[in-house]
């Protein structure tokens, strides 16, 4: 699949600009396992690059000014590099210029080059596609003009970039596209950036994903509230116990030794984290292992807790894991990334997907009316350069 979709990118940028592309570049969209929520409340992550990507083709153009063709929306845009970069009223176009500005702010000096882009990453899935054009724009010009910038500077610069479009994410989406490996899932301490491997064999089983096809509206002021609730929750945990500094020193007995003194909602929120960075060294050591049902029966867990104390989830999401428990192939399903609808991610017995996507597609459908849509991903490799030898 990506294969084609190589093809066609260097295809079209020979029809566009009269000329074989200097750099192919590759840059991935994200999952994560479990570790839902507690990147800002001080806890660890699981997340691995897919095999799902943008595929870039650059070459420099000797000139002052850059153009830009996306060709999965046919779209494209001019902008003079002596000129002061500021938002745009199109969206898309504002990732690549919050990048350039990133690079021009920390005293690169870049000359105009030509790129053409296309995708495989489902937009809006979840998957972190805006975290794929960063990152993959960035490795693009410091390739294209042998530029120094380290891996971890990728990533931050990729998230700086995203913030200057007004999102204010974490720094995982980024960094797993970065540091991502082939078989691998990266287990992230998004508070110092420190990280290790661990090995993503899951045996028997595959990786899909369910898109429920939903977004509540609710996620912004929602999130917002939660972060809230979690600060008075571990303000209350530091008075109580004035050895610990963040979650991840707290045990759930101490916890629950001061239940009575927070509010019913808080110690829900708070309960929820402490359990889930629990659960992120309990499926690393699951993969060690090789024991992928345990590693199953967490993302159940984190599910329950994301639903019933995290309050994140929907009915369209809760039914599809609900559903999930019943089924004999299906041996682990969360909600993955913010709540209120997204994906499902689901561990299924190998030889059986197309039998749970039939079973799934159609009570879905008759449910909710609305069409239920799967991608079916592999571990794969971080943001890198395609050998055009190839």
């Amino acid at each position: 699949m990506n294969d084609i979709l190589i093809q066609n990118t260097t295809r079209f940028f020979k029809e566009k600009f009269g000329n074989e592309p200097q750099k192919i570049v590759l840059s991935p969209g994200r999952i994560n396992i479990i570790g839902e929520h507690i990147d800002y409340n001080d806890g660890y992550v699981l997340p691995a690059a897919i095999d799902k990507i943008i595929c870039f083709a650059l070459e420099k153009n000797h000139s002052k000014k850059s153009k830009i063709y996306a060709i999965d929306i046919n779209d494209e845009f001019e902008f003079d590099l002596t000129k002061e970069i500021q938002l745009s009223h199109i969206v898309w176009t504002n990732y690549i210029l919050g990048v350039v500005k990133q690079l021009q702010d920390n005293g690169f000096t870049l000359e105009g080059f030509n790129c053409v882009f296309s995708s495989n990453i489902p937009v809006g899935s979840g998957l972190s596609s805006s975290a794929a054009l960063e990152c993959g724009m960035i490795y693009g010009i410091k390739e294209l003009f042998d530029l120094t910038i380290k891996k971890v500077d990728i990533a931050l610069l990729g998230q700086k970039a995203e913030h200057w479009v007004g999102i204010n994410c974490g720094i995982m989406d980024q960094f797993s596209s970065v540091y991502g490996l082939q078989n691998k899932v990266i287990k992230l301490d998004c508070k110092t950036l420190e990280f290790e491997y661990h090995e993503a064999n899951f045996n028997d089983y595959a990786l899909v994903l369910f898109d429920s096809n939903v977004k509540h509206s609710l996620f912004t002021s929602e999130y917002n509230t939660r972060r809230e609730e979690c600060e008075k929750g571990l303000l209350i945990i530091k008075n109580n116990f004035p050895a610990i500094k963040s979650f991840r020193d707290c045990t759930e007995n101490q916890l629950l030794s001061i239940r009575d003194k927070m509010d019913k909602t808080v110690f829900k929120r708070v309960h929820y984290v402490i359990k889930e960075i629990s659960r992120v060294s309990q499926a690393c050591e699951a993969l060690d292992n090789g024991n992928i049902e345990l590693l199953g029966q967490l993302l159940f867990d984190t599910h329950d807790g994301l639903s019933n104390e995290y309050e994140v989830s929907c009915e369209e999401l809760d039914m599809l894991v609900a559903t999930a428990k019943e089924n004999d192939a299906i041996i682990g399903s969360r909600l993955m990334g913010g709540g209120f609808g997204g994906c499902t991610i689901n561990l299924i017995k190998k030889g059986k997907e197309n039998e749970v996507k039939n079973k799934f597609s159609s009570l879905y459908l008759d449910i909710f009316g609305i069409e239920l849509k799967f991608y079916d991903v592999k571990i794969g490799n971080g943001t890198s350069l395609f050998n055009l030898d190839k």
